[in-house]
């Protein structure tokens, strides 16, 4: 059957209708050219007044600089070989390494303390090593431990000495570790020019250098406890450098592991030193001396600019390639294709983590004051509310991480915070042993036995210090709510320090 045909106006119709589809997708080209114009106007603009304030974002700045091997910590023989050997785990997804480089306190299928009073020092409380001594000596009778268990005595001691007997199996891999550190340098072998792209290829090195820090942190404690205070020093001290390791690094999470381990390593047997009147003057003017070094609030504008650098950096890389590849670790990535996204998107989300950090990341953190603003940060955290309400795709990777990345400063705080009551601290147990008794104020301390007291970074006003009534003091921060608890430790429900509420104190009972 012949089909009937077309009428005349049919064929005008089809004309019309594709000559107005060609004048829409001519009209969407132009305004997508002229956005992405637009979009590159603006972002250059802000690029040169950035630099014309001595603000750089490029990525050279944010990379640690290249240095010969003998003189790069993460070069050394030891480190390399933890790390290749953490990389194998990973991979392999096994729980069990051969050798000591590992330095991993457990073994098997164990990746928890043992049950027992693991200590707090916010809480006035000490380790009990009798868990430990009870673990470490039934791993040793077990099958597994005929080949790689812990070193054990015939018969129980003291759970001090039983404790560092079994760390004894580690004594080589930390004079070594103990050398390493001397090195002036420390340039982990990442791909710093892929920006934040490559950023799992750092996770094996802070997993090794975190449970190095807790074998230090233990066996800290157990020659505190053996009266071997002067060991105990130099393994805190060294547990520092560790973290120090980590301190040039351009991502925010090599700076938050690096809290995570001087949180482990410092301030609990400072402590415990302390408190069971362990360190002499010198060495308490040491540890002073030492906890004197760290500024966290330095840090955390480097940590700062070099998340924000690494981010515009790996945008900029999609932007160019319209493809975000990620590497997810085990040998597998992930691609995002990009390829019908206009340029306007990567401009304008480039400018909006810029002006993101310009306007709330910044200003967070005054290190020539020793402060920080809690009044930016809830501001932050309400643009950052509304701006969820009104959806953007030029926003998109601003708001992504900006609840994280702004809510580190509590960590920073927190943690810095911590530095300043144990250097605190330090000078009181001096004064102590120097007069018989605590001081009535904090005034006396400087700059005799410390050069200067550092204020509350939460106010800047001085840290708040009494005597109590069983011959020891309790001496505080205002802490995260800004409010005077009167030295009060918020407890959560399950027990845990919540820095959230009450103050941030260092409290210690005579003995």
């Amino acid at each position: 059957m012949n089909e009937k045909p077309r009428s005349k106006w049919y064929w005008r119709l089809l004309r019309w209708g594709l000559i107005g589809l060609a004048g829409l997708i001519t009209l969407a080209a132009v305004a997508i050219t002229e956005e992405d114009y637009r979009g590159k106007h603006e972002w250059s603009s802000y690029l040169r007044a950035a630099e014309a304030r001595g603000e750089h974002i490029d990525l050279t700045w944010a990379v640690p600089p290249t240095v010969p091997d003998d003189q790069n910590f993460f070069a050394a023989p030891m480190v390399a070989e933890a790390f290749k050997a953490e990389q194998q785990r990973q991979a392999d997804q096994k729980s069990v390494l051969a050798g000591n480089l590992d330095m991993n306190l457990y073994r098997g299928d164990n990746t928890r303390w043992p049950d027992g009073e693991a200590g707090n020092w916010q809480l006035r409380t000490k380790i009990d090593l009798k868990p430990w001594q009870t673990y470490f000596r039934e791993y040793s009778q077990s099958p597994e431990g005929q080949t790689n268990g812990f070193p054990t005595a015939k018969l129980p001691q003291t759970p001090a000495a039983d404790v560092l007997l079994a760390l004894s199996t580690f004594d080589q891999s930390i004079e070594a570790l103990r050398q390493a550190s001397l090195r002036p340098s420390a340039r982990a072998p990442l791909a710093y020019e892929k920006g934040l792209d490559d950023i799992n290829s750092l996770m094996p090195w802070l997993a090794v250098e975190k449970r190095w820090t807790q074998v230090m942190r233990l066996r800290s404690l157990a020659e505190l406890q053996a009266g071997q205070s002067q060991p105990a020093l130099d393994n805190i001290k060294l547990s520092m450098r560790l973290a120090d390791t980590l301190r040039d690094q351009p991502y925010l999470i090599s700076h938050l592991v690096r809290i995570a381990m001087m949180a482990i390593a410092l301030p609990q047997p400072i402590y415990e030193g302390i408190a069971e009147k362990r360190w002499n003057d010198a060495q308490l003017a040491d540890l002073e001396t030492t906890l004197a070094t760290e500024d966290l609030l330095k840090d955390f504008q480097h940590a700062m600019r070099g998340e924000r650098t690494c981010a515009l950096a790996s945008i900029e890389s999609w932007r160019i390639t319209r493809k975000a590849e990620f590497n997810l670790g085990n040998g597998q990535s992930s691609v995002t294709s990009f390829r019908l996204m206009p340029s306007a998107f990567f401009y304008q989300n480039e400018q909006a983590i810029a002006e993101r950090w310009e306007d709330f990341i910044r200003p967070l953190a005054d290190p020539t004051r020793h402060m920080i603003s809690l009044a930016t940060y809830r501001a932050g955290e309400k643009t950052y509310a509304e701006a969820t309400n009104h959806y953007s795709p030029y926003k998109i990777f601003a708001n992504e991480n900006f609840t994280a990345v702004s809510g580190s400063i509590l960590k920073f705080a927190y943690a810095q915070t911590q530095i300043d009551l144990a250097r605190v601290a330090c000078a009181l147990e001096r004064y102590r042993l120097a007069h018989g008794h605590l001081p009535e104020t904090l005034e006396v301390l400087a700059p005799g036995l410390i050069p200067a007291l550092p204020c509350d970074l939460i106010n800047g006003q001085p840290l708040h210090y009494r005597r109590t009534d069983d011959g020891g003091y309790v001496l505080y921060s205002l802490g995260w709510n800004e409010t005077d608890d009167g030295g009060t430790v918020a407890v959560t429900k399950k027990g845990a320090v919540d820095r959230n509420q009450g103050d941030w104190v260092w409290q210690l009972p005579a003995k």
